[in-house]
């Protein structure tokens, strides 16, 4: 096997961003990220503060969203929940294009929007992922995003926030691995449900994936690893 366990838990972005989730299940979310051992736990922003608390001194990043779910916010709010996020001990953060510029091809906009919030978090050395909702999109569309993320040194590009009308598929993920630059990483984000799915996907050159079903996930890569 070309893995380890570590290698695969430090792909899982735990997801915790339903909106019916309680606040005693987003603190069981934070711990099982903690428990085994993931990249990030990606929590609602109101909790993000207290996930930070639980994942401190771990190897666990505190990651939040950014103009979640539609990215329609105007770019000054979201470079002000930016800010708040990364004033709560937010690592990592995933913000979602305005998908409506993006359809109007506004590219100065869209460019100038991802900018602002890439530049306020890098100032402060933490880290961002771009999404893109490619359900809504044509090739040109994600091709476009892809080439505008590596101009402004977006730490990843990411297929979808989980809550569109689909999630990633692999002619996406291998579309945004050929078009993304070197530098620029690819999040899948909608779909990755089970280890294998996981495991094709990393094939691609996928460095992160969203799953709400951690515990399933690598509870099966210990088990075959031989760890259980």
């Amino acid at each position: 096997m070309d893995y380890t366990y570590k290698d695969i838990a430090k792909m899982i972005d735990h997801s915790l961003l339903n909106p019916s989730m309680s606040d005693r299940e987003l603190e069981q979310g934070c711990r099982l990220g903690l428990e085994y051992d993931c990249a990030s736990v990606c929590i609602m922003p109101y909790y993000l503060k207290r996930c930070a608390e639980i994942l401190k001194g771990s190897t666990v990043k505190a990651s939040t969203t950014i103009g979640f779910p539609h990215g329609g916010h105007t770019t000054a709010v979201k470079v002000a929940e930016a800010q708040r996020a990364l004033d709560d001990g937010g690592q990592e953060l995933d913000m979602v294009v305005n998908i409506s510029k993006v359809l109007s091809e506004d590219w100065d906009y869209v460019r100038a929007d991802i900018q602002a919030v890439i530049e306020v978090t890098h100032a402060r050395g933490q880290k961002v992922k771009v999404i893109f909702e490619n359900c809504y999109l044509k090739d040109h569309h994600k091709i476009r995003l892809c080439e505008i993320c590596g101009e402004l040194g977006a730490d990843w590009v990411k297929t979808s926030t989980g809550y569109g009308t689909g999630g990633a598929t692999i002619e996406d993920l291998k579309l945004m691995r050929a078009h993304a630059p070197a530098h620029v990483q690819v999040k899948a984000a909608g779909g990755v449900r089970d280890f294998d799915k996981l495991l094709e996907v990393r094939a691609l050159g996928v460095t992160r994936v969203g799953a709400s079903r951690t515990a399933d996930i690598l509870n099966e890569c210990k088990r075959r690893l031989g760890k259980t």
